[in-house]
């Protein structure tokens, strides 16, 4: 049996909840010129722009090494400014049973949880994955501010 764990981490955004949302929830494609040092590619494989139903795909580097992850979008709710997304195919389930994000903005501050399940006792916690994500964050923070 796997060990269930969540990994949850605020950031305060100074370019306020409304934009940062926007960029996930409209822009998406364009987070790999926003943050290229973290993410190499985006691809939309079924229905449009994280829309609850659509399977998405992103490249992203980890620890130096290139990653790959597809995500169906559980959820997307603009008033709240949440985003669920279940990881369905890609590394991190070579380690985890499974792996899902949740992104929500509220006022000045976003926040991310990392919900996992451990294949074995000996899989580390996905703190790397959740650096990769917070470094995203802080790229499309600093893209935000120079407009």
């Amino acid at each position: 049996m796997g060990l269930k764990g969540k990994l949850i981490a605020s950031m305060e955004m100074k370019c306020g909840e409304g934009l940062f949302f926007d960029i996930f929830h409209t822009t998406t494609h364009q987070v790999p010129n926003i943050s290229p040092r973290n993410i190499v590619h985006f691809q939309i494989h079924e229905g449009e722009i994280v829309k609850t139903g659509s399977i998405v795909s992103w490249k992203y580097k980890e620890a130096g090494q290139e990653m790959y992850m597809k995500h169906l979008i559980e959820a997307v709710d603009p008033h709240k400014k949440l985003i669920k997304w279940k990881v369905i195919e890609g590394d991190l389930l070579e380690l985890y049973n499974y792996c899902n994000f949740t992104t929500f903005c509220e006022r000045q501050w976003t926040t991310w949880t990392i919900e996992y399940e451990k294949k074995t006792e000996d899989t580390p916690e996905p703190l790397l994955h959740l650096g990769v994500i917070l470094a995203m964050t802080k790229d499309i923070e600093n893209h935000l501010l120079k407009k």
